[in-house]
Parts: structure tokens; C-alpha cells; sequence
């Protein structure tokens, strides 16, 4: 990825070393944490999990705010939950980050990570600002912040067994950096693209946000059973991974950041965080009717739609019978 030399996001919050302290219970019920904005992580383990689990029992939780279940769903009985109706070039864009401060990393730091966090982050900014802007909406910022351990947020306290995760409740996405060694040792992801797909993917939960989507999937989750919800939750997070596509595409096309195989890191990324290849590692078996992310065919092929379109129209997963 050509990332050296670019704008770095000014929107970055750094509190590694700063520690957690315990934010239980969780407003609003329930966790967020990914890979992606609702349910388990892609990075948790057994050995996380049941530390979890643990810190619930004994903080006088119920446990099941993080097991889910159920069938991933056929795309039936689910609310009408729909992307932005008007069309591209409808409205004047309100920006393409072009009038941005300019932040140049330093090459050569002892820090290259946050940098390039920083320069990812800065052009999802630029790209959802213009794409966003486009359709008439405004893209607000969100704040990435970078932890070690555990960090409070407006969802209650996260954990680096957790994975990244997206606050919809502060429009936050926290990020312990030790999850970008273990997306390469562990899940044998390696590479900065992969690691920016992860970034993608939380701000794909942004965009929801701001869409209105995740209000909506929210309340829809209060109505429905629990294996309705859990199947909502898929989609839910199919459409994060085709975000990221059409911000992968866009990047390309508008800064020419992408070099070869790049694409094929942030698929592999996408595949081994996939829910039938983490069961598979952490239990030695698969069971799908528990899938809260998609498995790992259905998070590549929902990041190749947004990649192959870079269009908002073609990442509806709420409204199809084939996930």
C-alpha cells in the first residue's frame, strides 16, 4: 500500500499505557465488539472468552448479552432496512477532503503503525466525506483511539481479546495494536493492506451509523428472537466488509494507494476471520447456526461486491435471500 507521504487523520487518540478500568454494564445492553460492531470478536479466543465470561459472572452479568445463536438467516421476516434512496450527483458534495489540513508522516519513525493507522483513517475520511456527500448526507469524523489492554468507551470496557471494535454510542473505533501481530502470526493475514481492510471494516460500522442502519438493526434486534437477531447481526456485518470494499475501491481510483496485492491481502484478511474458520481454530469444529459475522466465503464475496462497485446500492444485505 502507498501510504508514506500521505495526510495522517488528526482524529487519532492515543491511550496505550493508560490502562482500562472496569465500564460494566453496557448501555444499550449487550456488547460491541467485533472484528466488527456487534457480537464476538474475530480475535477472541477460548482462553479470552472464558476470562470474559469470568469478569461478567463476577461483575453480576448475564453471560448470554455475548453468546448468541441461532441460523443465519434467509433474508426473511427481517424489518425493510434500506440504504440512502437518492442517487449519486443529486446534491453538491459538501467536500472530497481536499481542503483538509495536510499531515505528513515522518518515514523512518519508530511508530510507523500509528502513522499508517493515521493515513488510513485519513482516507476513509476523504472518501466517505465525498461518497457520502454525494447522496446528500454529512460524514462526521469518527475518533480512532488506541489502546493496550482494556479501554473504557461509551459501550462499557473493551479488551484486546475482543478485537477492534466500533462504539456507535461515542462514534469511536478502539484499537489494541497487538491485534495486528496476531491477524499475522495467528490467523496468517499478514500485510498493511489486511490490517487497513480492518480499519475499514469498523468504519463501514460508521457509516452505518450515520446511514441510520445500525439505529435501525438496533431496534429491530428488541423485536425479533434471538435467532432472528443473531441473523441480523450477520448482515449487519456483511455490510461492514462491503463498506470497506467500495472504500478500497475508491482509495485506488481517487490516490492511487493500491499496489498489487493489496486486494488479495485484505481478502485473506477477510477470510480468516471468517466465524467458520475461528470455530474451526478455537474448538476444532464448526457450527453455524451460531455465525454472528459470516463465515469466511460470505465476508470475501460481500468485500469483492464493494471492491468490484465502489456503489452503496450493491452492499444492501439486509434486502436478499443469498448471503
Amino acid at each position: 500500500m502507498r501510504w508514506r507521504g500521505q495526510r495522517e487523520s488528526e482524529n487519532v487518540e492515543d491511550r496505550r499505557g493508560q490502562g482500562g478500568g472496569f465500564g460494566f454494564p453496557f448501555p444499550g445492553g449487550g456488547m460491541r465488539f467485533p472484528s466488527g460492531g456487534g457480537g464476538r470478536g474475530g480475535g477472541i479466543g477460548i482462553v479470552g472468552f472464558l476470562i470474559i465470561l469470568g469478569l461478567m459472572l463476577f461483575f453480576g452479568l448475564d453471560p448470554s448479552t455475548i453468546i448468541q445463536s441461532g441460523p443465519s438467516g434467509d433474508g426473511r421476516n427481517f424489518p425493510d432496512i434500506r440504504l440512502p434512496e437518492s442517487r449519486p450527483g443529486t446534491t453538491n458534495s459538501p467536500g472530497t477532503g481536499a481542503d483538509r489540513p495536510i499531515s505528513r508522516p515522518e518515514t523512518g519513525s519508530a511508530d510507523d503503525l500509528k502513522q499508517f493507522i493515521s493515513v488510513v483513517l485519513a482516507n476513509t475520511e476523504d472518501v466517505w466525506e465525498n461518497l457520502l456527500g454525494s447522496y446528500g448526507r454529512r460524514y462526521n469524523d469518527p475518533t480512532l483511539v488506541l489502546f493496550s489492554g482494556a479501554v473504557r468507551s461509551a459501550c462499557g470496557t473493551g479488551m484486546a481479546a475482543m478485537g477492534p471494535f466500533y462504539c456507535p454510542s461515542d462514534e469511536k473505533v478502539y484499537i489494541d495494536l497487538s491485534f495486528f501481530e496476531e491477524l499475522k502470526s495467528r490467523f496468517l493475514a499478514p500485510g498493511d493492506f489486511a490490517q487497513a481492510y480492518v480499519i475499514a471494516h469498523e468504519i463501514g460500522h460508521h457509516v452505518q451509523k450515520l446511514l441510520g442502519i445500525a439505529d435501525q438493526v438496533e431496534a429491530a434486534r428488541q423485536r425479533l428472537s434471538k435467532e432472528a437477531a443473531n441473523s441480523l447481526q450477520v448482515r449487519m456485518e456483511l455490510q461492514a466488509d462491503c463498506f470497506a470494499g467500495i472504500w478500497a475501491k475508491r482509495a485506488g481510483q481517487r490516490d492511487n494507494i493500491i499496489e498489487p496485492g493489496d486486494i488479495d491481502e485484505a481478502l485473506g484478511a477477510a477470510s480468516a476471520i471468517g466465524d467458520d474458520r475461528i470455530q474451526r481454530q478455537t474448538q476444532g469444529y464448526v457450527v453455524p447456526d451460531s455465525f454472528t459475522h459470516g463465515s469466511s466465503a460470505q465476508r470475501v464475496a460481500w468485500f469483492r461486491k464493494g471492491y468490484e462497485s465502489g456503489d452503496l446500492d450493491d452492499c444492501d444485505s439486509f434486502n436478499t435471500d443469498e448471503l
